[in-house]
């Protein structure tokens, strides 16, 4: 059953990230790639998602792995070419998946044609268009502080005798939103992708791209803390709001999804604007609660008080390329099957890390192999599609070693196992997908056991609970009324009535009658 269809596609939509380095290799190099994507889109619509997010494959010299852009326009060589973008682009649509990639708007590369001329004279014409601040070469201008390294977020250049600030890395300046040039140029490069035919863009620490020009010193109890989980300037609700209009004068409801963050749901509230900033932004605090009922009501309540308050729709995301992924941080296959029922029956926008659907853990990555500067190699390991040789990769070895467990937690292996985390995802994104009420229904919380979490989606004369025992113990959970089975993380349960018994770190899916 389709949702409404005057609702926002965005709204029933479960979004599913890309990281194409890890996500497959066709060319050989070790190196995953636009056509290794388009090669297992089928897997995608057969899991039951509705879009993709794309991580950054734009020219870059991969300091940061594609986050420093040296051309907002084109495709790094190392995946593929605009034409494989347009292959890809259309043949997801043919599936009816729509297409975000990464839009990285605070900073560029610093190979970049912009900041190379920026930084060639004090008197360069792209000067200020990045921020540079005077002072000397022992004392930065302020005591903010890069995120990924111990050390200031500015850079003396010794040819021009000035400070260029970087929330980032050294190789990623800040680009200077309050020059209109900048602005200009950084909306056409949104026209020159929405012109190929992208559905919208996931934009990258857009929370950062408005700053107070006299960038003031950071509190004393916040030094020490990266600047940019802190910086949040009345400023860049103004640039939010002319960057919608970009997207609105194309057809076809192209989408903002803004990481902002922010750790207080509060703030993060504030960046949907008065629905005229973006459709959707990223709420990291459920990321980084523990596996704990009564924590996991609260997030839902901050929720409840600070977006749905104000018209606004929630995300919800519980892994990504920055982080541990769930299966490792909660502990034990059991929780990440319980996690799955949760992500998919919240109210709101889930979004899906690739390999969440196989329950994938973190790779062990040896010091001899780590390459990122944030430490985040472990969460980007590769997605194994077969049990043996290159686990369908081809070519050489991929660039970063396998995740455990690889020979069974695979997508061939688990597709042939009925039982899989993967068919566990695939029924319960078919649910989502069939049921109006899951998609954009209302949402209650219940009361329940100590260690349980339950809630209610209704819609019209559709009802549902999702409930989930965050202990190691059975728990019983009352309901009132003849509540029947439809997804459950323990097996022989489904499609029976419900008996009020849910088992230890269980979750079950519940709809209303027999």
């Amino acid at each position: 059953m389709p949702a409404p269809a005057d609702q926002p596609w965005w709204r029933s939509a479960v979004i599913y990230q890309i990281y194409p380095r890890s996500f497959c290799d066709a060319s050989g190099d070790g190196i995953g790639d636009l056509e290794g994507i388009r090669r297992h889109l089928d897997h995608i619509a057969e899991l039951g998602v509705d879009t993709l997010w794309l991580s950054p494959f734009f020219p870059s010299p991969m300091k940061d792995f594609g986050y420093d852009v040296a051309d907002y326009c084109n495709v790094d060589p190392l995946f593929g070419t605009l034409a494989d973008f347009d292959r890809l682009l259309a043949e997801a649509h043919a599936r009816g998946l729509r297409v975000l990639i990464d839009w990285v708007p605070n900073h560029s590369s610093d190979q970049h044609p912009w900041f190379q001329e920026a930084r060639r004279s004090r008197s360069s014409p792209k000067r200020d268009w990045y921020v540079w601040r005077d002072g000397t070469p022992e004392r930065p201008p302020n005591n903010w502080r890069a995120a990924f390294i111990d050390g200031p977020a500015w850079t003396w250049d010794e040819s021009t005798g000035q400070w260029y600030l970087h929330l980032f890395l050294s190789e990623q300046p800040d680009l200077n939103w309050s020059n209109p040039e900048v602005e200009q140029a950084m909306h056409e490069t949104l026209r020159f992708w929405l012109d190929r035919g992208v559905d919208g863009f996931r934009m990258d620490v857009i929370h950062c791209i408005g700053k107070d020009p006299a960038l003031p010193d950071v509190p004393g109890e916040l030094v020490g803390l990266p600047s940019s989980a802190l910086n949040d300037d009345p400023r860049t609700h103004t640039l939010l709001r002319r960057i919608r209009g970009v997207l609105e004068a194309y057809p076809g409801e192209r989408m903002m999804l803004g990481e902002v963050f922010l750790l207080e749901t509060g703030r993060v509230a504030t960046y949907y604007g008065a629905g005229d900033e973006l459709h959707l932004a990223f709420n990291f605090p459920p990321l980084f609660a523990g596996w704990n009922a009564a924590t996991w009501r609260a997030q839902i309540e901050q929720v409840n008080t600070h977006i749905e308050a104000r018209g606004a729709w929630p995300t919800w995301v519980l892994s990504n390329h920055d982080n541990k992924r769930h299966r490792t941080r909660y502990g034990s296959d059991d929780r990440a099957r319980a996690a799955a029922v949760l992500l998919l029956g919240l109210r709101g926008t889930p979004h899906l890390y690739a390999g969440e659907e196989l329950g994938l853990e973190d790779a062990e990555i040896p010091a001899s192999r780590r390459v990122d500067p944030g430490g985040r190699d472990g969460c980007r390991a590769p997605i194994p599609w077969s049990g043996n040789g290159n686990h369908g990769w081809a070519g050489s070895a991929p660039w970063l070693p396998w995740p455990p467990n690889r020979a069974s937690l695979n997508v061939e292996a688990e597709t042939a196992d009925p039982e899989s985390m993967l068919h566990l995802y695939r029924r319960l994104l078919h649910a989502r997908r069939d049921s109006p009420a899951l998609q954009l229904g209302s949402q209650k919380l219940l009361d329940t056991p100590d260690g349980v979490l339950a809630f209610r989606r209704d819609l019209g004369d559709e009802h549902w609970i999702v409930a989930i025992n965050f202990t190691a113990e059975e728990r019983t959970l009352a309901l009132e009324g003849a509540w029947r089975v439809h997804v459950a993380t323990e097996r022989g349960l489904e499609d029976q009535a419900f008996d009020k018994q849910l088992g230890p770190d269980g979750a079950v899916l519940l709809r209303r009658g027999l």
